[in-house]
């Protein structure tokens, strides 16, 4: 959950579907809510309603959506996390990237802010230490490809 304000998994989801559209497009509409999370356009009216109350959104029915100020910080907040998790598993874990991401999807969710913090301080640490820390990505990376160093 975000540490801004108290979401449910699927809430979480839509306002990283609004975030991403509105990137792309610079408003987002129900209907590509609807789309790219697979889900009916009654439940995005639904979600749609509900993060509008908690001031996240500006939504009114039949017209565009964007973040408000509020909606994008929280919205960065559950990005941060999932691509966090997501480059875990993938530059530490060797996992491959779609289950990576599929992964990333379902553990953002849960996952306090402090596990995800720490997750990224190792792999920065991983990453910038002298060899070693390369070295043993790379060497546990083989070792689950392989099954041996």
């Amino acid at each position: 959950m975000s540490k801004l304000i108290s979401l449910s998994a699927s809430l979480e989801d839509y306002i990283e579907a609004i975030f991403h559209i509105v990137d792309e497009k610079k408003v987002a509409r129900g209907k590509e809510i609807a789309k790219r999370l697979k889900v009916s356009r009654a439940s995005v009216t639904e979600a749609l309603r509900s993060l509008s109350k908690k001031g996240l959104i500006h939504y009114e029915p039949y017209e565009v959506i964007t973040l408000t100020e509020k909606g994008k910080v929280v919205a960065e907040d559950v990005i941060r996390r999932h691509e966090a998790l997501k480059e875990f598993f993938i530059k530490v874990l060797a996992i491959d990237d779609t289950i990576a991401e599929e992964s990333a999807c379902r553990i953002e969710h849960a996952a306090p802010p402090e596990v995800i913090d720490r997750l990224i301080r190792f792999v920065e640490f991983m990453e910038v230490s002298p060899s070693e820390g390369a070295a043993l990505i790379k060497g546990f990376s083989e070792y689950c490809k392989k099954g041996r160093i």
